[in-house]
């Protein structure tokens, strides 16, 4: 920036050109390890041990980058996630 600039707010208007960019967002829930062919004998209703405990904090990816930390909510009947931490970067 040179010194006779001046610097200017930003605002959501400002990012209007990016709002249409798809983006993958995955809540991670936990992970469990298992082989082939105990996956194959899952059947309905079965239940699968996490690496997570109950009310730990789940992890929220936007693109496959850890962005956020947050909890399962229950919203109408639907599961949904409120962030409760924004992980800064490095970058």
């Amino acid at each position: 920036m040179f010194e006779d600039e001046i610097p200017t707010t930003k605002n959501a208007a400002d990012l209007e050109a990016v709002f249409d960019v798809p983006v993958q967002i995955s809540a991670i829930l936990g992970h469990s390890k298992m082989k082939v062919s105990d996956l194959l004998r899952l059947d309905e209703g079965v239940v699968m041990e996490l690496d997570r405990k109950v009310g730990e904090a789940i992890d929220i990816f936007i693109n496959d980058r850890l962005v956020a930390r947050g909890e399962v909510v229950l919203v109408e009947e639907k599961l949904g996630v409120t962030m409760t931490e924004i992980i800064k970067s490095d970058k």
